[in-house]
């Protein structure tokens, strides 16, 4: 009987003693639901130890009515994510949950082990990881500016993709509302200047790695993809030069694609 199977038998056991139907039935006292409980929660943990994977986000619901249960489960499965035992999509669904039950920095903690382990390469613009990227980088911001540069951090280092990073970039410096209120961000200033170099950098080399292959029939998306490029460049002080050096750049190494080149020259300038 594997531990995961283990779990679920203890899971339903759990929410079997707490729902009234069960405790009008027995007539189980509070002391006895209690015992019953813990011994729940107990099997829980030991499940989560070996199987943090499949048990985690079970184990912490069902240890929540216990502050030192939800505790220990909570670095049992920190103590997984840091040895890579989960996937970013598991850590990711915790981090969520953790939010949800009110605890932003554990939930913070979470998230930046799912963005380390995320790889999002250039041109995956439709990553399905993409709502979780702009959630988790909406949640360091909320939760203090080092939360925020660290995920950033993190950000930079596996999100490759230039309209991903663009996206993150604008939501991050927008002033934010509700319970966790903040002013704009500064494009020109830390955090931010390194996501928006990276941004730029992430276009130059999607546009030359687009060029090198691109056909006739895909001509138009390039053009919206150097429009999308440029209203980046403009955030930059030196934006609007170095998308101009960009531009230049193009004609001179691909000149042989005329066509081409024409269209950029009408969309963008000589």
């Amino acid at each position: 009987m594997t531990h995961c199977f283990l779990y679920q038998i203890a899971a339903t056991v759990a929410m079997t003693i707490v729902s009234p139907a069960t405790l009008v039935h027995l007539d189980l006292d509070f002391v006895r639901q209690e015992e019953l409980a813990a011994c729940a929660r107990t099997l829980a943990m030991q499940c989560v130890t070996k199987d943090a994977a499949s048990c985690a986000l079970s184990a912490l619901a069902l240890c929540e009515t216990s502050a030192a249960a939800f505790d220990s489960t909570y670095h049992i499965v920190a103590a997984a994510a840091s040895r890579g035992a989960m996937t970013p999509t598991q850590l990711f669904a915790i981090a969520r949950y953790l939010e949800r039950r009110g605890h932003p920095r554990r939930a913070h903690r979470a998230a930046l082990l799912a963005m380390r382990g995320l790889s999002v390469a250039a041109g995956q613009d439709a990553h399905p990881a993409l709502a979780d990227v702009r959630w988790a980088c909406s949640l360091a911001r909320s939760v203090g500016a080092d939360e925020l540069s660290s995920m950033l951090a993190a950000l930079i280092e596996n999100v490759h993709c230039a309209t991903v990073l663009s996206d993150v970039l604008r939501r991050c410096a927008a002033p934010s509302e509700g319970k966790t209120a903040a002013a704009p961000l500064s494009y020109d200033r830390p955090p931010l200047a390194s996501l928006l170099s990276a941004a730029l950098a992430a276009y130059v080399s999607a546009a030359h790695a687009r060029l090198a292959h691109i056909s006739p029939r895909h001509y138009a998306d390039f053009i919206e993809f150097l429009v999308q490029a440029r209203d980046t460049f403009r955030l930059a002080a030196d934006g609007p030069v170095r998308f101009a050096q960009l531009v230049d750049n193009m004609k001179l190494v691909y000149k042989g694609k005329k066509k081409l080149m024409l269209l950029i020259t009408e969309r963008f300038g000589p």
